[in-house]
C-alpha cells in the first residue's frame, strides 16, 4: 500500500540544509494525505454524478408538487429520476428511428407521435401530446 501512495505523488526537490528531514517527511506525508482525503471526497461525488444525468434538486422539485406525496427517501429520487432517464433514452430512440425513416436528423413531433403509436409500451401516451 505504501509503494502505491508513493507513485501517486512525484519527489519533491528540497535544496540541502533548508528543512530537516523529519520536517521533510512530515510534509510529505501530509500532502500525501491531504491528496488522498482530496480523491476520497471527489470518488465519493463521482459515481452518483455518472449515474444520473438529470439534476436531483429538479426532480425532488416534480416530487414535492404532488400533494398525494409527503415524503420521499434519497433512493427514491435516485430510482425515479433513472427510470425517467431510462424511459426518455427509449422513446428518444425510438423517435429518432421515425425520423431516420423520413430522412431527418431532427425528431420532431410526429416522430414522437409514431413512436406512441408504433409501441405498445408507450400506450399510455396516447393523447398526452395533443
Amino acid at each position: 500500500m505504501e509503494d502505491a501512495e508513493s507513485s501517486v505523488l512525484p519527489p519533491v526537490p528540497v535544496p540541502v540544509g533548508s528543512v530537516g528531514e523529519d520536517d521533510h517527511d512530515q510534509d510529505q506525508e501530509s500532502r500525501q494525505s491531504a491528496q488522498l482525503d482530496a480523491e476520497a471526497e471527489t470518488e465519493a461525488e463521482r459515481p452518483q454524478q455518472k449515474l444520473l444525468r438529470l439534476p436531483l434538486s429538479r426532480i425532488k422539485g416534480l416530487i414535492k408538487a404532488d400533494p398525494e406525496v409527503t415524503l420521499a427517501s434519497q433512493e427514491a429520487v435516485f430510482a425515479i429520476g433513472k427510470a425517467t432517464e431510462l424511459f426518455v433514452e427509449v422513446i428518444a430512440k425510438d423517435a429518432y428511428t421515425f425520423a431516420l425513416q423520413a430522412k431527418r436528423k431532427t425528431i420532431q413531433r410526429k416522430d414522437l407521435d409514431h413512436a406512441v403509436d408504433a409501441a405498445d409500451e408507450f400506450a399510455f401516451l396516447e393523447g398526452t401530446l395533443e
